[in-house]
């Protein structure tokens, strides 16, 4: 499905990129989806499945902090207070190194959680809230619905891309 360009495609893809994620990750071998990873199978950052989960839920968690404190009014320090987009492996590194040991049955309800924590904030809305580009202030040149995407669907593609090349290690 290609990039969403309205609330109905963004709730759809966000949901079956989810479910993608977590039916690929059910469906490891319970030694694969524990293991720990030493040689970037996973990316140069994650050592585990847990670690990527754990990545996706901290941007929701972001992105619902940037929503909250944008929408009052306020000027959100997207993506951090003393990161940049280009400085952006700082960050990564942090959430890696917050959750690094999470057993990834916690993760997962973590994960859940939030994911259901953003949808609610995407159904709030209407197309036109989600999809104008500088509808909102703290969005800046972009649309509220692009953050929500980077949130949702297109992470989770990257999850799935991260956490794929485990397949390979089934016998």
């Amino acid at each position: 499905m290609p990039r969403p360009t309205n609330k109905k495609e963004l709730l759809e893809l966000a949901e079956i990129n989810f479910n993608k994620l977590l039916d690929f990750i059910d469906s490891l071998p319970d030694e694969i989806k524990n293991g720990v990873y030493k040689n970037n199978e996973l990316n140069n950052r994650d050592k585990t499945v847990s670690d990527a989960v754990c990545h996706l839920h901290e941007w929701h968690i972001m992105m619902i902090s940037w929503y909250k404190i944008g929408m009052s009014g306020k000027k959100p320090a997207i993506p951090a207070e003393d990161v940049t987009w280009q400085t952006l492996p700082v960050l990564n590194r942090r959430i890696y190194e917050k959750y690094k040991g999470t057993q990834l049955k916690k993760a997962i309800i973590m994960f859940k959680k939030s994911h259901k924590d953003v949808m609610a904030l995407i159904k709030k809305h209407s197309d036109d809230e989600l999809f104008t580009k500088k509808r909102y202030e703290w969005t800046k040149t972009t649309s509220l619905g692009a953050y929500l995407i980077s949130a949702t669907s297109s992470h989770y593609d990257w999850g799935l891309k991260t956490i794929k090349p485990l397949k390979k290690l089934v016998k």
